[in-house]
């Protein structure tokens, strides 16, 4: 069996080493560049590459352990990506008996006792220090491994865990207090700046291998206004009044949900999606909030569509019909699956996240995705929150809700 690599992942795989950070776009084929690196590199097999070599034995063979997320793994993404390798959940069925392990960053810590092994994870999701952090650092010391990401970090304390990881830093407390200085100014610990950043800078370059792509794919984003409340919206923002509960608010946490509201659940946005459907077949759409998602909801009522949902609660696959709209909620399917059947996305309400939002966008431009040109529907009002919302989006930074609202 052959293995296809583009040129940009063959050279990856040359820099590639123990505990570096695969870094590239999303659809660019980091996982078959993961494997690939694995099989090659670090367990010593050959394989048969565009069509030349041969696959053999390996000198050092280990068995692999795959941590990505909860989606890719139900949706068997990593399954498909291992059948060119010969490689298999099953051992009998695995090259040299090799057993595969599959699973999502939520049962990281179940594997904190593994030696000898070999760990692809899968999209960074380590961040402070929390139990998966603890669990990857035990993890890393009794095994090989590399990362993959398509954003690897926004801030320095992103690369905290990875550092650690490398042997830069002992611990976390090392790390603050040569590089971290925080404002004096403030009623909770807040980093204003850091020192050393070229060190900084040189270990975090010592770590990517980035995988530049010349990609075939054109990226047309469409900017859809929609209509919204303005006295409602006053009676939240200026007088903080929850017109749900008919009660004062309490605190930005609410202040921000309520506002979101009355935006988010504006009937304009639903007619948006219809006539949007008017020209696609299929369409994955991403939301926010359950009471977004019970308006979506009435889109089924067309016998002709097809809906189905990814959110915390149901874990439906994307529709084998015609026409259909996949709802899919940012913080359980933003990252970390794929769809080539559409070249359509619809952003039904903005996202604080930067890195979620861009995440999204890379669910159609794929590879292997049959489509030239890809269209993102986003939704916005004229509202003071989308404006802002907007703004910090497109400066590729995350929503700061408490330093707008100014509670």
């Amino acid at each position: 069996m052959a293995v296809e690599l583009a040129p940009h992942q063959l050279k990856a795989i040359n820099e590639l080493s123990n505990g570096k950070i695969l870094c590239g776009g999303v659809g660019v084929g980091k996982s078959r560049t993961a494997l690939a690196y694995y099989f090659l590199k670090d367990c010593g097999g050959s394989l048969n590459i565009n069509g030349e070599g041969a696959m053999g034995k390996m000198s050092d063979p280990k068995p692999l352990y795959i941590i990505t997320t909860a989606k890719k793994r139900d949706n068997l993404d990593w399954v498909d990506e291992c059948a060119p390798f010969c490689l298999s959940r099953d051992p009998e069925s695995s090259f040299e008996g090799l057993a595969v392990t599959i699973d999502s960053w939520n049962n990281l810590k179940k594997y904190s006792d593994v030696k000898g092994a070999f760990f692809i994870f899968d999209e960074q999701r380590l961040v402070g220090s929390g139990a998966w952090v603890k669990a990857f650092l035990k993890i890393v010391k009794q095994n090989r491994w590399i990362l993959l990401s398509a954003t690897p970090g926004d801030t320095w304390m992103d690369f905290v865990p990875v550092f650690i990881a490398n042997g830069f830093y002992k611990n976390k407390t090392e790390f603050v207090r040569r590089h971290v200085v925080y404002s004096n100014f403030s009623k909770f610990p807040k980093i204003d700046h850091y020192v050393e950043q070229g060190r900084l800078q040189r270990f975090r370059l010592s770590l990517l291998v980035d995988m530049p792509y010349q990609r075939t794919t054109v990226r047309h984003r469409h900017a859809v206004l929609v209509d919204y409340d303005p006295d409602l919206y006053e009676t939240v923002v200026k007088k903080r009044w929850n017109p749900y509960k008919d009660e004062p608010i309490k605190d930005v946490g609410q202040l921000g949900y309520v506002a979101r509201r009355v935006l988010n659940s504006d009937p304009s946005r639903l007619e948006a999606v219809k006539a949007i459907a008017g020209d696609y077949d299929k369409i994955i759409l991403f939301y926010n909030f359950n009471y977004e998602l019970d308006d979506l909801r009435t889109l089924g009522d067309n016998p002709e569509i097809t809906v189905a949902e990814w959110n915390g609660h149901k874990h439906e696959p994307v529709p084998p019909t015609g026409r259909w709209i996949y709802l899919v909620q940012y913080s359980s399917g933003a990252e970390g699956w794929n769809c080539t059947d559409t070249n359509c996305i619809v952003f039904y309400s903005l996202n604080y996240s930067y890195r979620l939002m861009h995440q999204s966008e890379g669910r159609i431009d794929r590879l292997n995705t049959p489509y030239t040109d890809l269209h993102y529907y986003t939704f916005r009002s004229l509202a003071g929150l989308d404006k802002a919302i907007t703004k910090s989006v497109k400066s590729k930074q995350d929503f700061n809700q408490k330093a707008f609202f100014k509670f």
